[in-house]
């Protein structure tokens, strides 16, 4: 039974931790908690189902589920990352060198409009998304693993994989630890400041787009506030694992998920949402940081 919940706890895991890089990275940046990045996860899964409804109605679907998957995933994720860098240029850049409250109460702001907008355009209702994979699946040492859960599991720990890579690899990603160590020193050394900050809110709204996919997949049901409380575990997440820390963020997402599934399974499952929110407060009382994240002093 620990085994199987514990597989249970990493796939879901793995959808916060793909939320909660989308947080610590922009919070890296620009210090700032985008609280609307829960909303980019639900216009996925909205968007999800959109696509593959009108790919099925192509006839596309019968001849192939898996090419359109890669499209809805892919147009999804297109249509995502723009909602994000749209969002950055309308909510947060004007905001940039305002007091810290000012962008808060912006990002509570473009939540309440995607939710409002979702709700108006699509309906307040349930959406289902066709169950692909049903059941099916194979034993692992006597727990059953499906094969959407592989997929899930697979797909979240290669995109950690190839961000990590992305940050500590590429020219973009050492532009991107540039600036978030020192703004004004990259800006004199040739970085482009703005482009750097739109790329984060790009990549961050990618994954959430592909995260709520595949949590739409995983549930089949979704409804226009389902980015709140998965927001809000994801920003737990992030803060668990050392906010602005990217290997924080993705162990704080799995480690979330294993608290919630073995929590659910050995004590009770009313209280799944709160068993987060424990350890949280645990985590603060013993390391205000964060798990990987490092104590900073501020000269005056």
């Amino acid at each position: 039974m620990f085994l199987q919940q514990f597989l249970n706890g990493l796939t879901v895991g793995g959808v916060y931790a793909l939320m909660a890089l989308g947080y610590t990275m922009v919070y890296g940046i620009l210090e700032l908690i985008n609280f609307a990045h829960g909303e980019i996860y639900m216009l996925g899964a909205y968007l999800g189902i959109i696509f593959f409804g009108v790919l099925t109605a192509s006839g596309l679907t019968a001849q192939s589920i898996p090419l359109s998957l890669i499209l809805t995933f892919v147009l999804s994720v297109v249509i995502c990352s723009a909602y994000g860098f749209t969002m950055e240029k309308i909510a947060y850049r004007p905001l940039r060198n305002a007091p810290r409250l000012s962008p808060l109460i912006s990002a509570i702001g473009m939540s309440i409009f995607f939710q409002n907008y979702v709700m108006l355009t699509q309906g307040a209702t349930d959406k289902v998304f066709p169950h692909l994979f049903g059941v099916s699946g194979f034993s692992f040492f006597n727990a059953r693993v499906t094969y959407l859960q592989t997929i899930i599991i697979a797909v979240s720990l290669l995109l950690m994989v190839f961000l990590h890579l992305f940050v500590t690899r590429t020219r973009r990603g050492k532009a991107m630890r540039a600036v978030a160590q020192d703004k004004l020193m990259a800006s004199l050394l040739g970085i482009d400041i703005d482009f750097i900050i739109s790329l984060t809110f790009v990549i961050g709204s990618g994954l959430a787009a592909i995260a709520g996919i595949m949590i739409a997949l995983y549930y089949g049901l979704v409804n226009y506030s389902i980015g709140y409380i998965a927001g809000i575990k994801a920003f737990t997440a992030a803060v668990i694992g050392g906010i602005g820390s990217i290997p924080g963020a993705m162990f704080g997402g799995l480690f979330l998920g294993f608290v919630e599934s073995m929590g659910a399974s050995y004590i009770s499952s009313e209280y799944k949402d709160a068993y987060a929110f424990v350890v949280l407060i645990v985590v603060l009382l013993i390391k205000p940081s964060g798990i990987f994240g490092k104590a900073t002093e501020e000269k005056l």
